[in-house]
Formats: C-alpha cells, structure tokens, sequence
C-alpha cells in the first residue's frame, strides 16, 4: 500500500469554475465587438496558457497575474468595456470558496494515509478553500511554493521533498490527463484519474468516477 496521496484540487476534490468563465465570457460578448461568443473562450485561453508555460523560475508569476493579464488583454481585444480587475476578483471569489463533490470530505476522512495537496493555484487563495470546506490535509503544495506549474516536474519535485517519501511510495491523483496524470507519471509516481465524465480511458491509466472508489485500486490492497 502507498504511504501517501498527492492530491490535485480544483476539478478533483472541488469543481472546476467552468460556469463563472461561461458567465465572463459572456460579459465580455455584451460589451464587445465579437461575433460568437466562442471565439472569447479561445482567445483567453490562448493569451492565459501563452504565460502560464513559460511561468517557471525565475519567469514565475502567480495565477491571480496570469488571469488578470489574460483577462486584460482578452478584453482590449474585443474592444469590450468591462472591467478586467473586477472580473478576475469575481473569478478569484468563487475559487476561494468553490462547491465541493459530495464524495470529497468522506475521501479525507476514510483515507488509511496522509493526504497532501498539490495544486496550481496560488497558496493563499487554495488554503482559504480548504478552510472553507473544512478539510484537514497533512500538507499543502502549490506553484507558488515551487515557482512551477504542473505539468513540470518542479512541483511534484517540491512535494516529495517536503515529505521526505520516494516516487514509488505515493499515488497522485487528478482530473487532469496532462496536468496530473501524465506530469507525475514522468517522474515515476503511480497517478490515478479521476473520469467523473466517463470518457474513454487510455491504456495502462488507471481511472475512477469517485474519489472514494480509489481504496478499491491496487494501490490500497
């Protein structure tokens, strides 16, 4: 058995922040010259992953500067006159205090080994959301804290040698095939997926559709 879960955040143990981004983009569509509202999704995403890949060392920025400036410069591009700062509060808000899946406060309390968090988001506005949900994680690990987002290996890096525990001795776990499957497993970390949608899963991935359905894996047997 594992001595240990690494466990991603955000579209993991609470939900993803897909609908205040809808509600965004659509302001930004009423205040702006655009056509289909579809083109405001892809243009922030482009501006916001444009920096977020080349945040690292020395290069690091936060997400509330990543969001803000993608925000900003998706908002001077459709010409649109809402307010670039107030939006990302708005968005930061909701991130603080996000709704959590049913099954997420049973994982923490049924899970036989300490669980830590590792996250992307900024390590003030993560730990506000723990506290809001009351979850009692052993420890918390974000980018800020390692000055590089997942993918990279800088993070998990970071993690393993705050706990002092080896790849092999911990399972990470996700939502994200990039981000948290594919990012860990580069450094020999056993990784688990969490499919709540049920998509197709890849080959040698191991998948659940609930967070409790992980002590049922091989990894806690």
């Amino acid at each position: 058995m594992k001595k240990a879960i690494f466990l991603d955040f955000y579209g993991t143990v609470v939900f993803e922040d897909g609908e205040n981004i809808r509600k965004i983009s659509q302001i930004i569509f009423d205040t702006g010259e655009v056509d289909e509202i579809s083109e405001i999704g892809a243009y922030w995403w482009d501006e916001f992953y444009r920096m977020f890949v080349n945040a690292y060392g020395e290069n690091f920025r936060t997400q509330r500067d990543i969001e803000l400036q993608s925000l900003t410069k998706t908002i001077e591009h459709f010409k649109s006159s809402a307010d670039a700062e107030k939006l990302s509060n708005e968005m930061f808000d909701y991130w603080r205090q996000p709704p959590i899946f049913e099954e997420s406060k049973k994982f923490f309390e049924q899970s036989p080994v300490p669980i830590y968090i590792v996250s992307n988001i900024d390590t003030a506005d993560i730990k506000v959301a723990i506290e809001f949900h009351g979850l009692k994680p052993e420890g918390v690990f974000t980018s800020e804290d390692a000055k590089s987002y997942k993918p990279r290996k800088e993070l998990f890096e970071y993690a393993l040698k705050f706990t002092g525990l080896m790849p092999e001795e911990v399972v990470h776990i996700g939502d994200s095939m990039s981000s948290d499957v594919k990012g860990a497993s580069a450094l020999g970390i056993d990784t688990i997926w969490v499919n709540r949608s049920k998509r197709s899963v890849p080959e040698r991935v191991c998948a659940v559709e609930s967070l409790l359905e992980v002590f049922n894996t091989e990894f806690f047997k």
